[in-house]
């Protein structure tokens, strides 16, 4: 369903966009995919309105059939993409798990703010997007993809959680239709 209205409190979520993913190969460029979300980052600070930014630091544990990667992660591997341009006093998530939520303070931090409705942006679509989503319709915010703020590095499951699963959990919408509804056209 496209987006319809903002809520008076949101919240936008940029997830994983990191120097360690958004250096690997994804369907869509991940420049982009960070300039959209800086772009909407910069508008949302410019309304009083929360930011996230989340980075990841572990894998989750359990044996999974898809195995774990087998790489040594650099030092800067869990660094924000700087283009995202972090302020000072914005809160930051640090996890250890696909979603948002589970194991951090997210829920906390958004519901002592009043939001009920989160944007999401993120590297990749089918595990940190998708994940985050499903927690967050679970806690009864309000969900919006951003579906052009994000990617995946599998073109299937980008487009079955876009076309299949983001249906079901929110509302979707693109870069350009979310600065139109905050006036940042």
């Amino acid at each position: 369903m496209p987006l319809t209205q903002l809520d008076a409190t949101c919240a936008l979520i940029v997830i994983d966009l990191q120097k360690g993913i958004v250096g690997m190969p994804t369907v869509h460029p991940a420049g982009d995919i960070v300039a959209r979300s800086a772009r909407l980052a910069r508008a949302f600070r410019k309304r009083g309105l929360p930011v996230v930014l989340v980075n990841v630091s572990g894998i989750a544990p359990g044996r999974t059939d898809a195995g774990r990667p087998d790489f040594s992660r650099p030092a800067d591997w869990t660094e924000l993409a700087p283009e995202l341009e972090r302020q000072p006093g914005e809160h930051t998530v640090t996890k250890q798990r696909w979603g948002a939520f589970l194991g951090t303070d997210l829920d906390v931090y958004l519901r002592e703010r009043g939001v009920t409705q989160i944007l999401l942006t993120l590297i990749a679509t089918s595990i940190g997007v998708e994940s985050t989503a499903r927690s967050a319709y679970d806690l009864g915010y309000n969900v919006v993809l951003v579906v052009d703020a994000m990617t995946d590095r599998d073109p299937d499951a980008h487009r079955h959680s876009v076309e299949r699963i983001f249906p079901r959990l929110g509302e979707t919408a693109t870069t350009a239709e979310v600065l139109t509804l905050l006036h940042e056209d």
